[in-house]
């Protein structure tokens, strides 16, 4: 890189940027490679930069490169982020918003107030001030809509950083070049200027990274065993709870393995192995039976069909239909009991007791029995807990007699109460 820290001729502690939080939005654009060099400018100066990255921009930079290279791990979407409400969040928390590369799309979809994903969202969710960045071929910068829509924003306070005359993308020369990552390094730094100085007592913690190095394994999701090719016995888990320890022990610094049913998207970072029945998450928890950390959050089936029929069992025509197959069920192994009798010093053992009724007694048998270090007591049948929701409501209990009851809170929150438990069982 060209660009680099020295080009900043104050330190980090003297700079607009220190203490202060930047959304970095990088939308679909060749000049997308800019936004990095940008990233570190800011990063280098004591800014805590925020990456949201629209799936065009993906195309062009790789967001481990911005993962690397952040105060945070990249945005993408609205949905599936730890974050129920992400756009909600870094509209909030920010201090300036900068978008660099802007398309035109992207442009015209916040001049008009469409919110088409987290980046847009965000925009509209702020009250921050917004710098943008356009960069485009020629044609699109001077077309009249282009052009309306940046005097709709320059209307609205919007700080343009306008595009230079330059080489473009295929060869052509013109403008709607991306500005160089030091003319919006200072142009930022000018908006930043301009604001009160930042209270320190409201500045975000430091990451933690307690588990560093740690090995940790997770299960996740509701297994499903066959009753023919077809037609199978499940139950409701998402997987959302385990997916949400997987990514909080990933953040706090663990080597992460996340053995699942569910249909999520993996988690950046995070060795996945995918499974179905509760002889296959057996199998495959087993094989990674080793780490320091196991945390069982997948509701495992405690009964599965004695035979599976080899063919799809036919309920036949109204004249010859007999009687509804009788199903016989039979148990399956208990992984966790399994788990806890072979236990090694040093691990750490934590269960899932998902309950409708004598929850902590439930909970607290399971524990003893079962011989865990941690149990996250969870009654599924409360209002905004359990399978599918992005809250929940648990008490954890410990090997020793402690009850921590959480209030109704995010699956991210309850993911870190219980790896709080864990890293104080580790020290």
């Amino acid at each position: 890189m060209t660009d680099s820290a020295d080009q900043i001729e104050a330190g980090a502690t003297a700079s607009p940027f220190a203490g202060r939080r930047v959304l970095l939005g990088v939308s679909g654009g060749i000049a997308a490679y800019k936004a990095v060099i940008l990233c570190r400018l800011m990063m280098d100066a004591g800014a805590h930069v925020m990456p949201v990255m629209t799936a065009a921009a993906q195309r062009f930079v790789g967001r481990a490169t911005f993962d690397a290279l952040a105060s945070e791990r990249v945005k993408t979407s609205i949905f599936g982020e730890d974050d129920p409400i992400p756009h909600t969040t870094l509209g909030q928390t920010a201090d300036v918003v900068v978008v660099a590369p802007a398309t035109a799309r992207v442009i015209g979809s916040y001049a008009a107030g469409i919110s088409e994903g987290l980046l847009t969202a965000s925009l509209l969710a702020t009250r921050a001030p917004v710098v943008v960045c356009p960069a485009m071929h020629t044609e699109m910068w001077e077309h009249d809509a282009v052009q309306h829509n940046i005097e709709v924003l320059r209307g609205r306070g919007v700080r343009l950083v306008v595009p230079e005359a330059g080489r473009l993308a295929g060869g052509d020369i013109g403008t709607g070049r991306l500005a160089e990552p030091a003319t919006i390094f200072a142009a930022v730094s000018e908006v930043l200027a301009e604001l009160p100085a930042p209270d320190p007592a409201h500045q975000p913690p430091p990451p933690r990274r307690d588990f560093a190095g740690v090995r940790v394994t997770v299960s996740a999701g509701g297994t499903r065993e066959a009753i023919d090719p077809v037609r199978f016995i499940g139950n409701r888990s998402s997987g959302k709870q385990g997916y949400a320890i997987a990514t909080a022990a990933r953040d706090r610094g663990a080597e992460v393995t996340l053995v699942t049913s569910a249909s999520l998207p993996p988690p950046e970072g995070v060795r996945e192995v995918r499974v179905e029945s509760a002889a296959e998450m057996d199998a495959a928890v087993s094989a990674h039976a080793d780490a320091e950390v196991i945390v069982m959050a997948a509701a495992v089936a405690d009964f599965r069909p004695a035979d599976i029929a080899p063919q799809k069992i036919k309920k036949g025509s109204p004249a010859e239909r007999a009687e509804a197959p009788v199903i016989v069920l039979e148990h399956t192994k208990d992984i966790l009991a399994g788990l806890g009798a072979a236990k090694p010093p040093g691990q750490v053992l934590v269960g899932f007791a998902a309950e409708t009724a004598d929850v902590l007694d439930n909970a607290a048998q399971k524990l003893e029995r079962k011989n865990l270090d941690v149990m996250v007591a969870n009654d599924v049948s409360a209002a905004g807990a359990g399978f599918a929701h992005d809250t929940n409501i648990v008490t954890i209990l410990l090997a020793d007699g402690t009850v921590r009851p959480l209030p109704i809170c995010s699956k991210r929150e309850v993911a870190d109460a219980v790896l709080d438990a864990v890293a104080e069982l580790r020290q």
